[in-house]
């Protein structure tokens, strides 16, 4: 998985599978567009996706979050639920803002 840390008044805390990385899908009106340049920094396993999480938890980041692996592993960092995550093209994502 792949996750950058957007730096601003609030931190975006971008994720995603790495093979979704570059890739486009639609479905319908809406888009969601995995672009490298947003969520291309660093390749973490899911207990490092985990500890990045929950420390970014406590600073009131937001998070976008794409892909199966990434809803999983965020998922088990106890930060969104089945209910959050939305699909476009069967790909997982939720955008969470604490």
């Amino acid at each position: 998985m792949q996750v950058k840390i957007h730096k601003s008044y609030r931190n975006v805390v971008a994720i995603a599978d790495t093979e979704l990385i570059g890739k486009k899908f639609e479905e319908g009106k809406f888009q969601l567009d995995v672009r490298e340049n947003f969520y291309k920094d660093k390749e973490v396993s899911a207990p490092e996706l985990i500890k990045i999480i929950k420390a970014q938890q406590d600073q009131d980041a937001t998070f976008n979050i794409v892909g199966k692996e990434s809803t999983q592993t965020a998922i088990e960092a106890n930060i969104i639920s089945k209910e959050n995550i939305s699909k476009i093209q069967e790909i997982p994502f939720a955008l969470i803002l604490l």
